[in-house]
């Protein structure tokens, strides 16, 4: 199938080159563009074609996605003098699929909107795997009808679309699942090291726990990655960290409190100090293991 719609996507990380490796098998022509090169390469021998700039990527597509690590790299692919606010046109469609915060997300739909250009703010979860797979849920802010003009792309990578409300909506959806996503995967952690230190067996203490209230998707994907010290996973530590301190900030600005959340933090800072950062967030678990003695390991 030969989709006419030209795709563009900037940030070509662990997530922007899987989804544009699915954009590329729905059939859409896409244009690329990343601070690292490697990505680029392997997806111009894939079928993308390398758009060389920002300004390379708005003049060649009509729907455009972005993918990046946080709030500084968005305002600068966005609001620099060379960025896409600069260069976009009628008709085309932005989706900014990165975790930033709610009020940077709304800058960017006014900026868009006095240039009569749509804008998304569209972030997913569903880390590498479901990158992979085109199975992500994407949250979305934003307008219906540019939703509807930007559905089949985002269709390609994700099976979820929620358009949870409008400019910024879609952003705070994310933030709060991630709020539940760091304290979830923190009190994992706990759980296995309180459980090992007394003596118990951590697969054992697994089938139990999945089928009780305990159960969580974080419990689902950290024990077997804990248990056999598989710490190379999608989802670093830093940026869970990174989305725990928007959530933070956020929290600050609302005079909301966030008792729970203050201290996954902690968890996720004390991982960040030993040096486990680029590390997947299952990591947390190991400075936790220190502080006990204890090490959650399979017996088998």
């Amino acid at each position: 199938m030969v989709n006419t719609v030209r795709v563009g996507l900037i940030g070509t990380g662990k997530m922007g080159k899987p989804m544009t490796e699915n954009l590329l098998k729905a059939g859409f022509p896409v244009v690329v563009h990343s601070r690292s090169p490697e990505p680029v390469r392997e997806l111009v021998k894939a079928g993308a074609i390398d758009g060389g700039s920002i300004k390379g990527v708005a003049e060649a597509a009509d729907v455009i996605l972005t993918s990046l690590p946080d709030p500084a790299g968005v305002r600068a692919v966005y609001l620099s003098d060379d960025g896409l606010v600069a260069h976009a046109r009628q008709g085309q469609v932005y989706a900014d699929t990165s975790t930033i915060d709610p009020g940077l997300s709304r800058e960017l739909a006014e900026k868009f909107a006095e240039k009569g250009v749509g804008f998304l703010d569209a972030p997913v979860s569903g880390g590498v795997a479901g990158a992979e797979a085109a199975s992500l849920t994407v949250m979305i802010g934003g307008e219906a009808e540019t939703l509807e003009t930007a559905r089949p792309v985002l269709e390609a990578i994700g099976q979820n679309l929620n358009l949870v409300g409008p400019a910024g909506s879609g952003t705070v959806a994310k933030l709060a699942n991630q709020l539940l996503v760091g304290i979830n995967m923190a009190a994992v952690a706990e759980a296995l090291v309180l459980g090992v230190k007394a003596g118990a067996d951590p697969g054992k203490m697994y089938e139990v726990l999945s089928t009780s209230f305990g159960s969580s998707r974080m419990l689902d994907r950290g024990v077997p990655m804990i248990v056999d010290r598989d710490f190379g996973g999608g989802t670093p530590v830093d940026l869970l960290r990174k989305d725990l301190g928007l959530i933070e900030d956020l929290a600050a600005q609302l005079g909301v409190p966030l008792a729970t959340g203050a201290e996954a933090r902690k968890v996720f800072d004390r991982a960040h100090d030993a040096n486990l950062g680029a590390d997947d967030m299952t990591a947390i678990v190991q400075p936790l293991e220190n502080a006990a003695g204890v090490e959650v390991r399979s017996r088998c």
